[in-house]
């Protein structure tokens, strides 16, 4: 034979409080948030160095970018030195210019400055005394100042 069990009714109407030990609820909250805290923790580390190689690598990209942009702009201002290179009148000109060219039947004439006639006056090449002592001389020795300073 089973047995039934029939549902008691509550003769009061007062609600019925349950004891809890808020100790046990607060170590479980707690345990929890150090759990949540070290996956948070585990998380920030491991995207850490991949962030910073992406910053880097950004910025990398970003002066690359410059540099190439800036090649780009020397790339055409030299196809446009080429171009004028490549007018007869131009060269003409420049020939005229630096290298002080003339046509035949034509006289040159070129100005200076002062500071030009002062540097013209002045030697380029100095004459080296000549030395006391013969080259040998001079190579023996310091030959000697060598081997005495190795040992």
């Amino acid at each position: 034979m089973t047995t039934r069990r029939t549902p008691q009714r509550r003769t009061s109407t007062a609600p019925q409080l349950e004891v809890v030990d808020d100790r046990r609820a607060w170590s479980r909250l707690t345990t929890r948030a150090v759990v949540l805290l070290l996956v948070a923790a585990a998380l920030v580390m491991s995207l850490a160095f991949p962030l910073r190689e992406f910053i880097a690598q950004r910025a990398a990209i970003g002066s690359l970018q410059r540099e190439l942009a800036a090649r780009h702009g020397r790339v055409e201002d030299l196809q446009r030195q080429q171009q004028r290179w490549g007018d007869p009148a131009f060269v003409e000109a420049q020939a005229r210019a630096r290298l002080h060219f003339v046509f035949p039947g034509e006289k040159g004439l070129v100005l200076l400055s002062p500071d030009d006639v002062k540097q013209a006056r002045e030697p380029k090449v100095r004459v080296a005394t000549t030395p006391e002592v013969p080259w040998y001389d001079g190579l023996w020795t310091s030959v000697q100042a060598a081997d005495d300073s190795a040992n």
